[in-house]
Protein backbone atom coordinates (compact mmCIF):
# COMPACT_ATOMS: atom_id res chain seq x y z
CA UNK A 1 0.00 0.00 0.00
CA UNK A 2 1.52 3.30 -1.12
CA UNK A 3 1.29 6.72 0.55
CA UNK A 4 -0.70 8.11 -2.36
CA UNK A 5 -3.26 5.32 -1.91
CA UNK A 6 -3.52 6.10 1.80
CA UNK A 7 -4.07 9.79 1.07
CA UNK A 8 -6.67 8.94 -1.56
CA UNK A 9 -8.59 6.66 0.84
CA UNK A 10 -8.53 9.23 3.64
CA UNK A 11 -9.79 11.91 1.24
CA UNK A 12 -12.67 9.75 0.01
CA UNK A 13 -13.83 9.02 3.55
CA UNK A 14 -13.41 12.59 4.76
CA UNK A 15 -15.21 14.04 1.73
CA UNK A 16 -17.93 11.39 1.81
CA UNK A 17 -17.76 10.73 -1.90
CA UNK A 18 -15.53 10.16 -4.90
CA UNK A 19 -16.40 13.37 -6.75
CA UNK A 20 -15.49 15.70 -3.88
CA UNK A 21 -12.36 13.68 -3.07
CA UNK A 22 -11.28 13.77 -6.71
CA UNK A 23 -11.59 17.56 -6.74
CA UNK A 24 -9.60 17.80 -3.50
CA UNK A 25 -6.82 15.59 -4.86
CA UNK A 26 -6.94 17.05 -8.38
CA UNK A 27 -7.52 13.59 -9.83
CA UNK A 28 -10.11 12.27 -12.25
CA UNK A 29 -13.00 10.41 -10.61
CA UNK A 30 -12.39 7.21 -12.66
CA UNK A 31 -8.73 7.16 -11.56
CA UNK A 32 -9.72 7.60 -7.91
CA UNK A 33 -12.37 4.89 -8.22
CA UNK A 34 -9.75 2.51 -9.62
CA UNK A 35 -7.51 3.26 -6.64
CA UNK A 36 -10.31 2.33 -4.22
CA UNK A 37 -11.01 -0.90 -6.11
CA UNK A 38 -7.28 -1.70 -6.07
CA UNK A 39 -7.14 -1.21 -2.29
CA UNK A 40 -10.08 -3.53 -1.73
CA UNK A 41 -8.40 -6.15 -3.89
CA UNK A 42 -5.14 -5.79 -1.97
CA UNK A 43 -6.83 -6.41 1.38
CA UNK A 44 -9.46 -8.81 0.10
CA UNK A 45 -12.23 -6.99 1.96
CA UNK A 46 -14.74 -4.23 1.31
CA UNK A 47 -13.55 -0.90 2.63
CA UNK A 48 -16.39 1.37 1.53
CA UNK A 49 -20.17 1.21 1.56
CA UNK A 50 -21.49 2.96 -1.53
CA UNK A 51 -24.97 4.47 -1.73
CA UNK A 52 -26.84 7.22 -3.57
CA UNK A 53 -25.90 9.65 -0.81
CA UNK A 54 -22.16 8.95 -1.01
CA UNK A 55 -19.75 6.55 0.64
CA UNK A 56 -18.87 5.62 4.20
CA UNK A 57 -16.26 3.22 5.58
CA UNK A 58 -17.06 -0.32 6.56
CA UNK A 59 -15.66 -1.66 9.84
CA UNK A 60 -12.53 -2.69 7.95
CA UNK A 61 -12.45 0.73 6.29
CA UNK A 62 -12.67 2.47 9.66
CA UNK A 63 -9.66 0.48 10.85
CA UNK A 64 -7.72 1.39 7.71
CA UNK A 65 -8.72 5.04 8.07
CA UNK A 66 -7.26 5.21 11.57
CA UNK A 67 -4.04 3.49 10.58
CA UNK A 68 -3.62 5.50 7.37
CA UNK A 69 -4.03 8.78 9.24
CA UNK A 70 -1.39 7.69 11.73
CA UNK A 71 1.06 6.67 9.00
CA UNK A 72 0.54 9.89 7.04
CA UNK A 73 0.97 12.02 10.16
CA UNK A 74 4.20 10.18 10.97
CA UNK A 75 5.43 10.63 7.40
CA UNK A 76 4.72 14.35 7.47
CA UNK A 77 6.50 14.71 10.82
CA UNK A 78 9.52 12.89 9.38
CA UNK A 79 9.67 15.29 6.44
CA UNK A 80 9.46 18.28 8.76
CA UNK A 81 12.21 16.89 10.98
CA UNK A 82 14.52 16.16 8.05
CA UNK A 83 13.94 19.62 6.61
CA UNK A 84 15.98 21.00 9.49
CA UNK A 85 19.01 19.11 8.16
CA UNK A 86 18.61 20.33 4.58
CA UNK A 87 17.31 23.82 5.21
CA UNK A 88 20.55 25.49 4.12
CA UNK A 89 20.72 23.62 0.82
CA UNK A 90 23.13 20.98 -0.39
CA UNK A 91 20.48 18.33 -1.03
CA UNK A 92 18.35 17.41 -4.03
CA UNK A 93 15.60 19.82 -5.07
CA UNK A 94 12.87 18.00 -6.97
CA UNK A 95 10.85 20.14 -9.38
CA UNK A 96 7.80 19.33 -11.47
CA UNK A 97 7.33 21.17 -14.76
CA UNK A 98 4.46 21.16 -17.26
CA UNK A 99 4.67 21.00 -21.02
CA UNK A 100 5.05 24.33 -22.84
CA UNK A 101 6.66 26.15 -19.93
CA UNK A 102 7.98 29.59 -21.02
CA UNK A 103 11.53 28.97 -22.15
CA UNK A 104 13.19 31.71 -20.11
CA UNK A 105 11.40 31.13 -16.80
CA UNK A 106 13.18 28.20 -15.20
CA UNK A 107 16.74 28.60 -16.60
CA UNK A 108 17.01 32.14 -15.22
CA UNK A 109 15.82 31.07 -11.77
CA UNK A 110 18.03 27.97 -11.73
CA UNK A 111 21.07 30.07 -12.60
CA UNK A 112 20.35 32.28 -9.58
CA UNK A 113 19.94 29.17 -7.42
CA UNK A 114 23.26 27.73 -8.61
CA UNK A 115 25.07 30.97 -7.72
CA UNK A 116 23.62 31.05 -4.21
CA UNK A 117 23.54 27.29 -3.45
CA UNK A 118 26.12 25.51 -5.64
CA UNK A 119 25.76 22.26 -3.67
CA UNK A 120 22.04 21.91 -4.38
CA UNK A 121 21.25 19.45 -7.17
CA UNK A 122 18.05 19.88 -9.17
CA UNK A 123 15.95 17.02 -10.51
CA UNK A 124 13.19 18.07 -12.93
CA UNK A 125 10.28 15.90 -14.08
CA UNK A 126 7.61 16.57 -16.71
CA UNK A 127 4.28 16.06 -14.91
CA UNK A 128 0.72 17.28 -15.34
CA UNK A 129 -0.75 19.66 -12.78
CA UNK A 130 -2.77 16.88 -11.13
CA UNK A 131 0.28 14.62 -10.92
CA UNK A 132 2.34 17.42 -9.40
CA UNK A 133 -0.25 18.18 -6.72
CA UNK A 134 -0.28 14.53 -5.69
CA UNK A 135 3.53 14.38 -5.67
CA UNK A 136 3.76 17.56 -3.58
CA UNK A 137 1.36 16.17 -1.00
CA UNK A 138 3.14 12.82 -0.80
CA UNK A 139 6.57 14.43 -0.40
CA UNK A 140 7.83 13.35 -3.83
CA UNK A 141 8.29 16.94 -5.09
CA UNK A 142 9.71 20.05 -3.44
CA UNK A 143 8.35 22.54 -5.99
CA UNK A 144 5.72 22.32 -8.69
CA UNK A 145 4.89 24.61 -11.60
CA UNK A 146 1.15 24.24 -12.02
CA UNK A 147 -1.52 25.55 -14.38
CA UNK A 148 -3.93 26.12 -11.49
CA UNK A 149 -3.62 27.08 -7.85
CA UNK A 150 -4.46 24.17 -5.54
CA UNK A 151 -6.79 24.72 -2.61
CA UNK A 152 -5.92 23.95 0.98
CA UNK A 153 -3.56 25.23 3.68
CA UNK A 154 -0.93 22.54 3.13
CA UNK A 155 0.49 24.15 -0.01
CA UNK A 156 1.75 27.68 -0.62
CA UNK A 157 1.57 29.22 -4.08
CA UNK A 158 2.78 32.21 -6.06
CA UNK A 159 1.81 33.30 -9.57
CA UNK A 160 4.96 33.37 -11.70
CA UNK A 161 3.72 33.95 -15.24
CA UNK A 162 0.52 34.82 -17.11
CA UNK A 163 0.49 34.17 -20.86
CA UNK A 164 -2.22 35.56 -23.15
CA UNK A 165 -2.88 32.68 -25.52
CA UNK A 166 -3.11 33.04 -29.26
CA UNK A 167 -4.16 30.50 -31.86
CA UNK A 168 -2.34 28.26 -34.30
CA UNK A 169 -4.19 27.89 -37.59
CA UNK A 170 -3.47 26.73 -41.10
CA UNK A 171 -1.88 29.77 -42.78
CA UNK A 172 -4.46 29.97 -45.57
CA UNK A 173 -7.34 29.91 -43.09
CA UNK A 174 -5.65 32.41 -40.75
CA UNK A 175 -5.27 34.88 -43.61
CA UNK A 176 -9.02 34.73 -44.21
CA UNK A 177 -10.21 35.29 -40.63
CA UNK A 178 -7.52 37.53 -39.14
CA UNK A 179 -8.42 41.16 -38.48
CA UNK A 180 -6.18 44.14 -37.67
CA UNK A 181 -5.94 43.16 -33.97
CA UNK A 182 -5.85 39.41 -34.44
CA UNK A 183 -8.47 36.67 -34.69
CA UNK A 184 -11.79 36.80 -32.88
CA UNK A 185 -12.35 33.69 -30.81
CA UNK A 186 -15.83 33.20 -32.22
CA UNK A 187 -14.31 33.04 -35.72
CA UNK A 188 -13.02 29.58 -34.77
CA UNK A 189 -16.54 28.13 -34.40
CA UNK A 190 -16.90 25.00 -36.50
CA UNK A 191 -13.26 23.99 -36.15
CA UNK A 192 -12.02 21.15 -33.97
CA UNK A 193 -10.07 22.13 -30.86
CA UNK A 194 -6.86 20.18 -30.38
CA UNK A 195 -6.93 20.13 -26.59
CA UNK A 196 -5.52 18.20 -23.66
CA UNK A 197 -6.95 15.65 -21.17
CA UNK A 198 -9.07 17.24 -18.44
CA UNK A 199 -7.57 14.89 -15.84
CA UNK A 200 -4.21 16.63 -16.17
CA UNK A 201 -5.47 20.05 -15.05
CA UNK A 202 -9.21 20.01 -14.27
CA UNK A 203 -9.73 23.62 -13.17
CA UNK A 204 -7.79 25.10 -16.10
CA UNK A 205 -9.55 22.76 -18.53
CA UNK A 206 -12.96 23.80 -17.21
CA UNK A 207 -12.09 27.51 -17.39
CA UNK A 208 -10.77 27.19 -20.93
CA UNK A 209 -13.64 25.11 -22.30
CA UNK A 210 -16.23 27.38 -20.65
CA UNK A 211 -14.70 30.34 -22.49
CA UNK A 212 -14.70 28.42 -25.77
CA UNK A 213 -18.37 27.52 -25.33
CA UNK A 214 -19.16 31.13 -24.44
CA UNK A 215 -17.87 32.08 -27.90
CA UNK A 216 -19.88 29.44 -29.73
CA UNK A 217 -17.14 26.81 -29.96
CA UNK A 218 -17.85 23.17 -29.17
CA UNK A 219 -14.69 21.80 -27.45
CA UNK A 220 -15.68 18.29 -28.46
CA UNK A 221 -15.01 15.13 -26.45
CA UNK A 222 -12.28 15.12 -23.82
CA UNK A 223 -8.90 13.76 -24.85
CA UNK A 224 -8.20 10.38 -23.21
CA UNK A 225 -6.62 10.61 -19.76
CA UNK A 226 -2.87 10.16 -19.91
CA UNK A 227 -2.62 11.22 -23.55
CA UNK A 228 0.19 13.70 -24.22
CA UNK A 229 -0.32 15.88 -27.27
CA UNK A 230 3.18 16.66 -28.49
CA UNK A 231 3.88 19.62 -30.75
CA UNK A 232 4.14 17.51 -33.90
CA UNK A 233 0.66 16.06 -33.35
CA UNK A 234 -0.85 19.51 -32.81
CA UNK A 235 0.81 20.95 -35.91
CA UNK A 236 -0.31 18.02 -38.06
CA UNK A 237 -3.94 18.45 -36.93
CA UNK A 238 -3.89 22.22 -37.41
CA UNK A 239 -2.26 21.93 -40.83
CA UNK A 240 -5.36 20.19 -42.22
CA UNK A 241 -7.29 23.45 -42.00
CA UNK A 242 -10.05 21.82 -39.95
CA UNK A 243 -8.65 22.36 -36.43
CA UNK A 244 -7.01 24.91 -34.15
CA UNK A 245 -4.91 24.82 -31.04
CA UNK A 246 -3.99 27.44 -28.50
CA UNK A 247 -0.42 28.60 -27.87
CA UNK A 248 1.48 31.53 -26.31
CA UNK A 249 3.34 34.04 -28.52
CA UNK A 250 6.75 32.48 -27.78
CA UNK A 251 5.72 28.88 -28.45
CA UNK A 252 9.01 27.02 -28.46
CA UNK A 253 8.46 24.82 -31.51
CA UNK A 254 9.34 26.13 -35.00
CA UNK A 255 6.30 26.52 -37.23
CA UNK A 256 6.10 25.19 -40.79
CA UNK A 257 5.03 27.61 -43.51
CA UNK A 258 1.61 25.96 -43.54
CA UNK A 259 0.82 26.99 -39.94
CA UNK A 260 0.60 30.52 -38.50
CA UNK A 261 0.31 31.87 -34.95
CA UNK A 262 -2.04 34.83 -34.42
CA UNK A 263 -3.14 36.72 -31.30
CA UNK A 264 -6.74 36.45 -30.13
CA UNK A 265 -8.61 39.75 -30.16
CA UNK A 266 -9.06 41.07 -26.63
CA UNK A 267 -6.93 38.30 -25.03
CA UNK A 268 -9.91 36.21 -23.84
CA UNK A 269 -7.69 33.34 -22.65
CA UNK A 270 -4.78 33.76 -20.24
CA UNK A 271 -2.80 30.71 -19.11
CA UNK A 272 -1.33 31.13 -15.63
CA UNK A 273 1.53 29.18 -14.11
CA UNK A 274 1.87 28.96 -10.32
CA UNK A 275 4.91 27.99 -8.29
CA UNK A 276 3.62 25.70 -5.53
CA UNK A 277 5.49 24.19 -2.58
CA UNK A 278 4.69 22.54 0.78
CA UNK A 279 3.64 25.17 3.31
CA UNK A 280 5.77 23.55 6.02
CA UNK A 281 9.02 23.63 4.07
CA UNK A 282 11.98 25.40 5.71
CA UNK A 283 14.48 24.91 2.90
CA UNK A 284 16.45 28.06 2.20
CA UNK A 285 17.49 26.92 -1.26
CA UNK A 286 13.83 26.37 -2.15
CA UNK A 287 12.98 29.82 -0.82
CA UNK A 288 15.76 31.31 -2.94
CA UNK A 289 14.46 29.55 -6.06
CA UNK A 290 10.91 30.76 -5.43
CA UNK A 291 12.18 34.31 -4.97
CA UNK A 292 14.13 34.03 -8.24
CA UNK A 293 11.00 32.88 -10.07
CA UNK A 294 9.29 36.05 -8.82
CA UNK A 295 11.89 38.32 -10.45
CA UNK A 296 11.18 39.69 -13.95
CA UNK A 297 13.98 39.38 -16.52
CA UNK A 298 16.40 42.27 -16.83
CA UNK A 299 16.70 44.40 -19.96
CA UNK A 300 19.77 42.39 -21.01
CA UNK A 301 17.77 39.17 -20.92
Amino acid sequence: MELREMRAFVAVVEEGGLSAAARRLHLSQPALSQTMVSLERQFGVRLLERSSSGVRPTDAGTTLLSEARAVLARHDRALTAMAAHTASGGGVLRIGIPLELPGDLLPRALAALADAYPDTRVQARHLSTAEQVTALRTGELDLGLLRERPAGPDLDAMLVVAEPLGVLLATELADKVRGPEGIRLDALAGLDWVGFPRAGSPAWYDTLTATLRGHGIDPGPEAPAGQTLIAEVKLAAVGTGRAFTLAPPDWSQPLPDTVTWSPLTGHPLVRRTWAVWPAGSHRRDLGHLVAALDQPPTADE
